[in-house]
This record gives structure tokens, sequence and C-alpha cells, in this order.
């Protein structure tokens, strides 16, 4: 039996959970499959291996960060097939994040709405359960590590919060991601702005060399930009990126734009939108992306992927690499193998 068919046949029972209540039992399901040896069972991608920021990924087909944010699944998710496993996002502290609930399915826009606020359980607990995975371990493949800032930390010392979080996550990683883009910390998305972005990338970019020395080994550094930007804001982001040296750009986060969904349940609640809305938005911001980067600097495609069309468009928008969240949800971990086949094959 197929994954794909496999999947269509649980994704009813997932379905009629709250979302997150099916989140808490699929992850740990997908480990405790993992350790019994069942995971053999996904057929996976072919090695189709693309380096970018200096890293070598097994095939272009990542994880997005979000799905595990404490790092607790990553032997079970790497089972899947994955090029690599994004996970986070890790504030300095512990959090609870927002109130329940907070996360939101639109099945007839294949869709979710979540206002999770970076719950984590601090960056100290995420660096042990990094250590005690198998995958890291054994330096199975490419791990990004993704932090962010606490909801209590004022915009103003967001950069403490940030440089705390580098120096405990940098000599774990294969990459670090630094998220601005989530709707759902206040006034975080303020960071994209021209000032605030240019004070931040300096001083992680000051900080990555100092832990490259520290350490001897360089980590690429990547960031994480919305959807709801326009051309000039891209041009700014553009700009302050090449001009930091920083390592590639990750387009695009969830959207707090609502035009998609307009009058389905669900639609007015709070939060990052993600699935099918986001994949032309996200696209447009890879696109223009790409027009002021060239070749410079990599970008990282996410947002909508849902077949393996999908996964060519972003790559054909600019994408030197995509990521799945949404997506995986909806479609079942055969996406995985879809969209890295059709990627081997359009080379």
């Amino acid at each position: 039996m197929s994954e794909s068919l496999l999947y269509s046949l649980i994704r009813p029972a997932l379905f009629s959970m709250d979302p997150e209540r099916a989140h808490h039992f699929t992850l740990p399901s997908l480990q405790k499959l993992h350790q019994l040896g069942l995971s053999s069972l996904i057929s996976k991608p072919q090695e189709d291996v693309r380096t970018v920021m200096g890293i070598r990924f097994p095939n272009p087909v990542g994880l997005a960060a979000g799905l595990d944010k404490d790092g607790a699944y990553i032997d079970g998710l790497a089972s899947l097939g994955f090029g690599s496993i994004e996970i986070g996002t890790v504030t300095p502290r512990a959090q609870p994040g927002n109130p329940l609930p907070r996360m939101f399915r639109l099945p007839k826009a294949e869709a979710i709405i979540n206002r999770m606020g970076f719950n984590n359980g601090g960056v100290d607990a995420f660096v042990r359960n990094v250590q005690s995975s198998r995958f890291f371990q054994d330096k199975q493949g490419v791990l990004g590590l993704n932090i962010g800032k606490n909801a209590d930390t004022p915009i103003e010392r967001a950069a403490d919060d940030y440089l705390h979080c580098l120096s405990k996550v940098y000599p774990y990683a294969s990459y670090v991601t630094v998220n601005i883009s989530s709707p759902n910390t206040k006034n975080l998305r303020q960071l994209q702005g021209a000032g605030e972005l240019d004070s931040l990338l300096s001083q992680l970019k000051e900080a990555q060399q100092r832990l490259a020395d520290q350490h001897k080994h360089y980590v690429p550094v990547a960031l994480k930009i919305a959807p709801d930007i326009d051309a000039e804001q891209i041009k700014t982001i553009a700009d302050a990126l090449l001009r930091h040296r920083i390592d590639g750009v990750i387009a695009t986060n969830t959207t707090i734009t609502r035009d998609a969904v307009l009058g389905l349940e669900h639609a007015e609640e709070a939060g990052g939108l993600s699935g099918k809305p986001v994949f032309e938005p996200s696209n447009r911001v890879i696109r223009a992306l790409k027009a002021e980067l060239g070749d410079a600097l990599p970008i990282i495609g996410v947002g909508g992927i849902f077949s393996s069309e999908d996964a060519i468009t972003k790559m054909q928008a600019g994408a030197s690499l995509v990521q799945l969240y949404s997506g995986l949800i909806y479609q079942g971990p055969g996406l995985i193998k879809d969209c890295a086949s059709a990627l081997r094959r359009m080379r």
C-alpha cells in the first residue's frame, strides 16, 4: 500500500481531532514507529545532492520549522526521507505560547491558521533534545535550528534574545534560521524594517564570526521573512542580506491576509495563514528576491507546496531548496518523495 493511500485512510481520524491534539498524537506516534523499526517501510527519495550555503543536502525537500518546536521528534521526522529537518522556533526561556485554541484547519481552502506564539521549552531543553537524537549523534543529515525572541522581551532588546539563542545552538546546527516573520509574537515583524534589520543582522554577523573562531567551524545563518511585504521592503531586505553577508533567506512564513479564505469557517481567527493560500504570495516574494539577489545568496522556498508541480514552480521562481509543512498535514508523507522525485527529474 502506498504512503498516499495509507494516509488517505488515516487522515479522517486525525482531522476529527482538534488540530493541536492531532499534532500531539501524530509526532509521538511517528517517533515510536521509528523506534520500533517500522519507519523503514516508508519509501524514501533517491539521493539528489544539492550544495546550498556550503552544506550538502541529500535531496532538496526539507521540513519547515514549526512542526517540532522543541526538537523532541527529530529522529521520527528524519525517517520520512526529508533532505533536511528544521526545528524550532526556540526562545531563550520557556514560554507557553498563546491561549488555546490556537490552531485551526480550513479544509475547503487546504489551509491552516495558527497563533501558537513560539510555545517551547526554552533553548537549554531544546539543545538537550538535539544532543540526544540519533540524527545529530550519528551526523545523519542536515539539521536547521530556528531561533526567535521571547514574547515578553521588548522589541528594542530583541537582538539580545537572538544572540543568546545563536550562541546556544551554534555547535549543534547545520545552519541557523533567524525568524523575524512570525505574526504571532507582538511587534516581531517590525524587525523587517530597514533600521531594525540592519542593526540585528550586524550583531548576528559579528556573533557568527566570533562563534566560528571559537568552535573552529562556520555555521551558516539564514533569515526567514514574511510574504506580506511589498517590492520596496523586498529591496531593503535583499540589500541588507547582501551587505551583511547573510548566508541564505527562507521565503516565506505565514500570511496575515485573508483574501483567499473569506467566508470560510475560522477565516477570521487571528494568526498566520499557511497552506495553499500562501503559495502565490510566497512565490511573488521569491521571484522578487531572486531578481534582487541573483546567485549571490540562496533562497529556500516554503509556502503552499501540495504537489510535485508546486515544488517545481518554487524552484522555477528562484528557490534552491524547498520546505514543506501544511502540505504534509493535508497530503501525508508521500508528498516528500513526490516532490523530491520531480525535482530530481527536472535537473
